[in-house]
């Protein structure tokens, strides 16, 4: 669970980031705006332009974020687990293995899969080469390294709405208004613009990026 703890913990440092960046921009229009209350009063009574309140826009947020399709999304995810599950437990079969052994399996920064645990040296290798070889298994990995992050951040931060009212900032940030664009790429593909983008430290952007790694047989 060493992978999901330090998504969080880099997605709250972003939030807080966000959050305080907010801070200072709100507090920047606030000046402007008492230096030019004359200007505002003096709009027409059918001027029926308004800036909406940090309230207005936490409740936007949220009903934006309450219609995300997450049991979609899921299903999405699982597809993909399912596969990658089903694959390593056929190769344990395969070369005789313990059908609870423990293995993990990750990518290098050549992106060829490795795998991890208790496994003969010989018999490893030649696992990690059916699985390189393997198309549909390479694929699947490498969507779940995308995309299962992304899904965990939303997951947990719609929980800690629901059940404590927390609202996420970073998760407001990365779905539109408009539910069209609010696929499972689009998020991923915003949530990880996002991350990119954010002034974390550059050796935690790294791990977050390059550390995914898919665990069978093994205990939280």
């Amino acid at each position: 669970m060493s992978l999901l703890t330090t998504l969080i913990q880099a997605s709250t440092r972003f939030q807080q980031t966000l959050e305080n960046r907010s801070t200072a921009e709100a507090e920047g229009q606030r000046a402007k705006g008492a230096s030019g209350t004359e200007t505002v009063q003096s709009s027409s009574p059918g001027d029926d332009r308004f800036t909406p309140s940090g309230d207005s826009l936490n409740d936007m947020g949220k009903l934006k974020s309450q219609k995300l399709p997450l049991a979609d999304y899921k299903q999405t995810v699982g597809q993909d687990l399912a596969f990658v599950k089903e694959t390593l437990r056929h190769k344990l079969a395969e070369y005789n293995l313990n059908p609870t052994t423990a293995v993990s399996v990750n990518k290098n920064d050549s992106g060829r899969i490795e795998v991890g645990g208790k496994v003969a040296e010989e018999t490893r290798t030649r696992i990690e080469n059916d699985l390189n070889v393997n198309k549909n298994f390479t694929e699947a990995f490498s969507r779940l390294s995308v995309n299962e992050p992304t899904l965990h951040f939303m997951d947990n931060a719609m929980k800690l709405n629901q059940a404590y009212g927390v609202n996420n900032s970073l998760l407001d940030t990365i779905v539109s208004e408009d539910q069209q664009f609010n696929g499972l790429q689009d998020l991923v593909h915003r949530y990880d613009t996002l991350r990119r983008s954010a002034p974390v430290d550059q050796v935690e952007v790294a791990v977050t990026q390059g550390s995914y790694a898919f665990n069978l047989n093994t205990r939280a």
